[in-house]
C-alpha cells in the first residue's frame, strides 16, 4: 500500500467523493477528512478497512498496530 497520505477538507471531498474514491481504490492511499484543519474520519482502501474489520473493530486494530510498532 502506498504509504502517501493526504488532508482533505470534508466540504472539497464532497464536492470531489468520485474522484477522492479513485485516488483511494486504485492508488491505495489514505486520505483524512478535515474539519477546520483538523483530522476527523479517513477513507481507506477495502482491503484495509477489512482488515479492521477481522482483527475486531477499530480499537482491537489499534492496539494490535501499537503493539507491534512499539517493538
Amino acid at each position: 500500500m502506498d504509504t502517501e497520505t493526504s488532508d482533505h477538507p470534508i466540504a472539497e471531498a464532497r464536492a470531489n467523493l468520485s474522484e477522492l474514491l479513485a485516488s483511494v481504490r486504485l492508488l491505495r492511499r489514505v486520505v483524512f477528512l478535515t474539519s477546520r484543519g483538523k483530522r476527523q474520519a479517513a477513507v481507506v482502501p477495502a482491503e484495509l478497512g477489512e482488515l479492521v474489520e477481522r482483527a475486531g473493530g477499530a480499537d482491537a486494530a489499534a492496539a494490535i498496530l501499537s503493539a507491534h510498532l512499539a517493538k
